[in-house]
């Protein structure tokens, strides 16, 4: 007779394990190929590193990713035109399938941009997606470094980051304004001959810049082939060297991360790049690939057949650049005419050097250059990954919109003779209008950010304390009336009280204890004025004392329901922030 005890077909043992498929022939061959990759690579370690990465989920994140994917779309697109654009200066006569300029002489680059636009099989719609990518991957990295700057994720330990991102975007303008002057048509001709006469306002050197970069006297016929070689091979090789530098820091340093429960400078929460990021990540580039090819079939952009070959004689006041290029353009005329004058028979051009040339590389170093100076002010060496609300810098906000603000202004600015005429309205006027903007709105934009920050803090401050309004009205006993207010939910709260207090910088005195002056008095009396300037009207974040004074005081004691588990928040955001 037998002892063992009955059990289910399917039922195991201990000890056993859950049975294992085996491997499909595909999974063989793809793990056979693998394997001999990483036998001669050592690859594994490194790419299963990259598989295991975390990326936090949050849309602002996404804008850099349409900058990297308009970035591939552009150069896909570039190399479609390279094989029949003929970077050119040399004349020729137009008989392709556009009649209106059928025997017009022109130069080679143009004839071939009509070619590509009305002989090649698609060559239209690249042209135009080309164009459109490029403009949305200046955007992109426009707003992406909106939103680093806003939330202080140049903090370090990303100060290289952003300064390469710095690079990025000045190199970006650069190559736009390349790519834009290639087709030698009326409007870029244009451009490449207001860009000569600027470099040529440089001071001592100007003419000999003029002659290096055009061989000789403008226009010549170095220029197109020069302008290909910078816009097809130089400046597309330094912008994929710093776009890898910048993914390559990224994933060496961690990704940073909005506040919230569980989330600190020792993690990161998000989902990892296989499977998950890596199928949103393509999935998003087909669907910006998708918006700008359906934007480039319905929205037509620099139609060069419409504008002629490039002639000096019919070129108009109603030129414009690219809008990234506006604001120097504005600058430039907003500068006065008597600001040039002669030194030791060489003309200095200040009316025209200063915003044509001197501008645009100079608000990219000062971009460059801010989270030193911030460092230097605030005296934080902390590594941050915790990303700032906006309101919770309510300075560094401040300054971001006044540069916004005077951006803008010299923007609309650079199109003051397109106003004029289609309002009716005298140039003058106009020009002492943005001149005296310049100057007013930008403090004006700084004083009313701030100001909205901190009441915004102010309003955090009253949530966490005294909870929401719930409508619902009480009376007591004795006759009173209050609102009964609600606490927020834990996770809420949290996100309002975890940033770090902060006070200006107290300076120290001016001697030591022997009575000899500090050496660096100069420089610290600086840094406690610039502290002041930032930190003067914070508005710090509640207090477990202050919590609990507000629990405890008599009607808000009645008015505030779950107060016990904001005790709880904020004591352990204090616990881990002190």
């Amino acid at each position: 007779m037998s002892t063992q005890t009955a059990r289910p077909a399917d039922a195991l043992r201990d000890g056993d394990s859950a049975p294992q498929a085996p491997p499909s022939a595909a999974a063989r061959k793809i793990g056979g190929v693998a394997g001999w990759v990483d036998d001669r690579t050592g690859a594994a370690k490194p790419v299963g590193y990259l598989m295991k990465k975390v990326f936090p989920d949050h849309w602002s994140f996404m804008l850099g990713e349409i900058a990297m994917y308009s970035m591939i779309i552009c150069l896909v697109t570039g190399a479609f035109l390279t094989f029949w654009f003929v970077p050119s200066a040399g004349h020729t006569i137009y008989d392709g399938s556009y009649v209106p300029l059928r025997g017009v002489a022109m130069s080679e680059a143009y004839k071939s941009t009509l070619d590509i636009s009305f002989d090649i099989k698609g060559g239209l719609i690249i042209r135009q997606i080309h164009h459109w990518a490029a403009l949305m991957f200046v955007v992109a990295l426009v707003v992406h470094m909106f939103r680093v700057f806003f939330t202080g994720a140049f903090r370090k330990p990303r100060e290289l980051n952003w300064v390469i991102g710095s690079v990025l975007a000045l190199l970006a303008i650069v190559e736009g304004f390349a790519g834009y002057s290639l087709p030698d048509d009326l409007l870029s001709g244009t451009g490449i001959r207001a860009m000569a006469g600027f470099v040529q306002t440089a001071p001592v050197v100007g003419s000999y810049l003029v002659y290096g970069i055009f061989g000789g006297p403008f226009p010549g016929e170095m220029i197109i082939p020069r302008l290909y070689s910078a816009h097809v091979l130089l400046i597309p090789a330094i912008l994929i060297g710093l776009f890898t530098a910048h993914i390559g820091l990224v994933f060496v340093q961690k990704h940073t991360q909005f506040p919230g429960p569980g989330r600190t400078n020792e993690n990161v929460v998000g989902y990892p790049v296989m499977p998950v990021y890596a199928a949103k990540a393509g999935g998003f580039f087909f669907i910006v690939f998708g918006v700008l090819a359906l934007i480039a079939a319905l929205v037509q952009i620099n139609p060069v057949w419409a504008y002629g070959p490039y002639d000096p004689s019919p070129v108009t006041a109603g030129s414009q650049p690219d809008w990234y290029m506006g604001f120097a353009d504005g600058a430039l005329r907003l500068l006065p005419g008597w600001l040039e004058f002669t030194v030791f028979g060489f003309t200095v051009s200040m009316n025209i050097f200063p915003g044509a040339l001197l501008l645009l590389p100079l608000v990219y170093v000062v971009l460059g250059a801010y989270p030193f100076v911030e460092r230097f002010v605030t005296g934080d060496q902390r590594e941050h990954h915790i990303l700032d609300r906006p309101r919770n810098a309510p300075t560094r906000t401040g300054i971001g919109m006044a540069g916004i603000t005077a951006y803008t202004v010299l923007l609309f600015a650079s199109g003051n003779d397109i106003m004029a005429i289609k309002l009716g309205m005298s140039i003058n006027d106009l020009t002492w209008f943005f001149r005296i903007a310049l100057f007013v709105l930008p403090p004006i934009a700084f004083w009313v950010t701030k100001r909205i920050c901190l009441s915004l803090q102010r309003r955090d401050r009253d949530l966490v304390l005294h909870g929401r309004e719930s409508g619902t009205i009480i009376r007591t006993p004795d006759g009173r009336f209050f609102e009964r207010h609600e606490a927020g939910l834990p996770e809420e709260q949290w996100v309002l009280v975890q940033h770090d207090a902060v006070a200006p910088l107290q300076l120290e005195a001016e001697v030591d204890e022997h009575g000899v002056a500090r050496p660096a008095q100069r420089k610290d009396r600086v840094r406690a004025a610039l502290s002041r300037f930032y930190f003067a009207d914070a508005v710090n974040p509640v207090t477990p004392a202050e919590l609990a004074a507000a629990h405890h005081h008599g009607h808000e004691t009645e008015a505030i329901e779950g107060g016990d588990d904001t005790a709880q928040i904020e004591s352990g955001e204090t616990a881990s922030r002190y």
